[in-house]
């Protein structure tokens, strides 16, 4: 099944829901960084929140996360948009724990408990809007439930999970955000928490061939309306192009120093892997290009 995310909303608009489900997007980058079990539960839950904060902006908006815990994975960085489009890594992708006492993943072993969760969205205004707060469980959708709270003022219940197969393959990926409108009735937020504390995990619903929709009506019944449906996928906006911009950014000097102490370059993307090479011909004309802009001869 293809990955897809649901915009929705229920009691008559008192409540905005977005399910989405990950389990290929997540299995890609697991794939590309060779992640281990434990590593690949964290990012697959950071990647499947920003999925669906991607889907909450507009036109070509665009936001950056990052989960920046005291855990062995280093800094979790998740980019999203508006088409669907989310892309993600960690510093440190070979972590892997025993199952916590709740038989579960122990994501929060890897993440950290202690550290800041900071979104950054790029909504085409000079200034980029950023909130930030501290790390208050690890465990990542108690992250987000109380970025929500405290930095955008909106009471959310975001549920995130991901199974993992014996193959280090994705079984499951999904989650879902739940938002209260300020027009809800305060009884109306407790009746869907005591239902969402009853529902099985996210990932196990998943696992079981529920679909985003499904995910949705388990939790609101028939007082669920669905706006829209969007496909979501990983992508990286790296290219070849991009590299040979960025190198010649760097100007003449330090490109005739790669020349000559290496012979050439090579770089690979933090997002996907993917690796780019540069021989010294092809420096020394991103040298002459560098050299163009400088003497502002182009």
């Amino acid at each position: 099944m293809e990955d897809y995310l649901v915009k929705s909303t229920a009691y008559n608009g008192k409540i905005r829901a977005y399910a989405v489900q990950t389990t290929n997007m997540v299995n890609e980058a697991a794939r590309r960084h060779q992640a281990w079990p434990t590593a690949s539960a964290a990012l697959g839950r950071a990647m499947s929140a920003g999925s669906m904060m991607g889907a909450m902006l507009k036109g070509d908006d665009k936001l950056t996360i990052k989960l920046e815990g005291d855990g062995p994975m280093g800094p979790i960085i998740v980019d999203s948009n508006s088409d669907g489009d989310t892309r993600g890594y960690a510093h440190n992708m070979q972590v892997h724990f025993d199952l916590n006492d709740k038989g579960k993943l122990d994501v929060a072993q890897a993440v950290g408990t202690q550290g800041v969760l900071s979104v950054v969205k790029d909504l085409g205004m000079k200034e980029h809007f950023t909130g930030s707060v501290p790390i208050v469980s690890g465990e990542v959708g108690d992250d987000f439930t109380y970025y929500f709270a405290s930095s955008e003022q909106i009471p959310s219940s975001v549920g995130l999970g991901v199974l993992v197969n014996p193959d280090h393959s994705i079984m499951a990926a999904g989650g879902f955000i739940i938002q209260v409108m300020p027009d809800a009735e305060e009884d109306l937020a407790d009746s869907i928490e005591k239902q969402l504390e009853a529902m099985p995990p996210v990932s196990k619903l998943i696992e079981k061939g529920k679909t985003p929709e499904e995910i949705l009506h388990l939790i609101f019944g028939d007082e669920v309306n669905v706006l829209e449906t969007s496909p979501v996928t990983f992508s990286c906006h790296c290219s070849s192009e991009r590299v040979a911009n960025a190198l010649t950014s760097l100007g003449t000097e330090e490109l005739q120093d790669m020349i000559e102490k290496d012979g050439g370059a090579e770089t690979q993307c933090h997002f996907c892997n993917e690796i780019y090479q540069f021989s010294a011909e092809d420096l020394q004309e991103l040298k002459d290009e560098a050299w163009n802009i400088e003497n502002n001869t182009q």
